[in-house]
């Protein structure tokens, strides 16, 4: 088994270190990948040095702040490359907590995509204000209204794939970002008739540096979620195995 972590990082030079320690102390078969958008903050530069100090952390380093989407994506495309059987999104600011990846691993075991969920069986974030917990719990409520899929967290960014996933999938024609990427990315799993399974989390905000949301990664997902509702024949079918359970 080569599970592999991707972490997107633009200043977290404050949390990168600790998080990549923690993570290799819950299982050292992890490989993880830092893709860092050149951060002002000298991030790229602990990144490198733990690549140094530990021969399973690996290391992508891009020209400016290009997005989470393609960061993800090249981070994809390099798992790839390297044999990955399992590949994880996360986040570098502790909103993710590496004690679930465990669990990630067994859910995978009957899945092909696990979402690290804040909504299923109630609401588990910490440390947001109401505003920004109202906006995120509709955001879900309208794409899974819209898309009809079974999925309580579409916008979740802590997830784990199987390979296959990616191998049926042209990752050169996705473009979203932020929200919209990680609905796109559910929609892609369905549409190839993969299954996917939910797990809770606790979603806990960022003790050190800045969210970075922004009303153009909210308004691309509004439009995403539009642009990709899923044709009749696959709501039929989603709900049709719905009523089987």
């Amino acid at each position: 088994m080569k599970p592999f972590i991707i972490i997107p990082t633009y200043n977290e030079q404050e949390n990168i270190r600790a998080l990549v320690q923690e993570i290799l102390g819950v299982d050292a078969r992890f490989h993880i990948l830092i893709v860092d958008d050149n951060s002002p903050d000298g991030t790229g530069k602990v990144a490198d040095e733990l690549a140094e100090e530990f021969h399973r952390v690996h290391v992508l380093h891009r020209k400016s702040k290009m997005g989470l989407g393609t960061a993800y994506l090249a981070g994809f495309k390099y798992a790839l490359e390297q044999g990955a059987d399992y590949i994880f999104e996360m986040d570098a600011d502790f909103s993710h907590n590496p004690r679930y990846l465990p669990q990630f691993l067994e859910a995978i075991q009957e899945a092909d995509l696990v979402i690290g969920s804040r909504y299923i069986d109630g609401v588990r974030v910490e440390g947001w204000r109401f505003r920004r917990l109202l906006l995120s719990k509709l955001a879900n409520m309208y794409a899974s209204y819209i898309m009809v899929y079974p999925v309580w967290d579409f916008t979740s960014g802590f997830r784990c794939y199987r390979r296959a996933v990616f191998e049926s999938i042209d990752l050169n024609r996705i473009h979203s970002d932020g929200y919209a990427f990680q609905i796109e990315m559910v929609y892609h799993v369905f549409k190839n008739g993969f299954r996917v399974k939910e797990i809770p989390i606790i979603f806990r905000e960022r003790e050190h540096g800045h969210s970075k949301i922004s009303r153009k990664i909210v308004w691309e997902a509004i439009w995403t979620v539009l642009k990709l509702r899923a044709p009749l024949k696959v709501i039929l079918l989603h709900l049709k195995d719905l009523l089987k359970e």
